[in-house]
């Protein structure tokens, strides 16, 4: 049969007569695992520090404790709880990467549950500093680490849940820069908190 002959039959009967092209399809298109498999060390320190940190913040909540009464509950909200959501988001997140789930749905919504349920308490703390009348005595530098910095952490993990099923390596990255965002503001605004606390104490 000839070359033409060989082609027709081929095309035909719907085989596909170059046996190269599925690997370079799968090449372009990285499985989820397989795209995960770089940033497993990555996730479980990330994972392990923060599980830490959550620990180590009830410490800090028993300093402030007599600082934050029960009409500050918004400053409480803003100041300190969002430090253990932070942390918790970020450990949530590493759970679920780290998770054997092979449905990458499954961990899409989950990644972007976590985003919004962040976005949502960004929104709802800030919102009872307004109410309180707190929002006006909090200068630029705290406005940016306690309320911008989580929020633009919070969109970039919302973002990796929307594209983890159609750009895995993208959201993979963006997931880890939300990560570290949220690493660095849950770090310094626990910190900044337990120093205002003890120095509150003492005056």
């Amino acid at each position: 049969m000839t070359e033409n002959g060989t082609w027709r039959s081929c095309h035909h009967l719907g085989i596909n007569e170059n046996p190269r092209e599925p690997a370079d399809v799968a090449h372009a298109m990285p499985s989820l695992m397989e795209a995960l498999a770089p940033w497993h060390e990555f996730y479980t320190l990330l994972g392990s520090a923060s599980a830490t940190m959550v620990g180590l913040l009830f410490v800090a909540a028993s300093v402030g404790s007599g600082v934050f009464s029960r009409n500050r509950t918004a400053g409480l909200r803003m100041f300190l709880s969002a430090s253990v959501v932070h942390f918790g988001s970020i450990l949530a997140v590493c759970l679920i990467v780290l998770a054997p789930v092979q449905s990458v749905i499954l961990r899409s919504f989950l990644v972007l549950a976590c985003g919004l349920f962040g976005l949502a308490y960004s929104a709802l703390a800030w919102r009872g500093t307004v109410r309180d009348g707190i929002s006006v005595n909090i200068d630029l530098e705290d406005r940016f680490w306690y309320a911008l910095l989580p929020v633009v952490g919070y969109l970039f993990e919302t973002a990796a849940g929307v594209i983890l099923t159609t750009r895995t390596e993208l959201a993979c990255g963006g997931l880890a820069v939300s990560a570290g965002i949220l690493l660095l503001a849950a770090v310094h605004n626990a910190w900044d908190i337990t120093v205002w606390s003890v120095t509150r104490k003492q005056d």
